[in-house]
């Protein structure tokens, strides 16, 4: 029964994805107001900073599970989280080169 169930095939995917993005709401936090209080002290200035920051990696998150979550098949473990997380904070650099690869012809 669980073979037929696609949700259970990408369990490791969704899990690691789950968990790289609570990491990343929390150091999208702590480097919204690090860079907020770097162009001053205004709560408005740290909130929007953050906010950016946080839709950047959502975005991310639904683009690497469309592109990669079919893909991931190993389980979950702290390594595979924190690629997760990297990954989160640079997807545009990995889509672009994944993108611009050649291919066959």
């Amino acid at each position: 029964m669980l073979d037929n169930d696609p949700l259970w095939k990408l369990r490791h995917a969704l899990a690691g994805l789950a968990l790289a993005l609570l990491v990343s709401v929390v150091l999208a936090a702590f480097l919204g107001a690090f860079v907020g209080d770097l162009f001053g002290d205004s709560y408005g200035r740290r909130v929007a900073i953050y906010s950016a920051l946080l839709l950047y990696v959502v975005a991310g998150a639904v683009v690497l599970f469309v592109k990669v979550a079919q893909h991931e098949k190993r389980p979950l473990s702290p390594g595979r989280v924190l690629l997760w997380t990297a990954s989160l904070w640079v997807w545009p650099v990995l889509m672009r080169r994944r993108s611009s690869a050649p291919g066959p012809r």
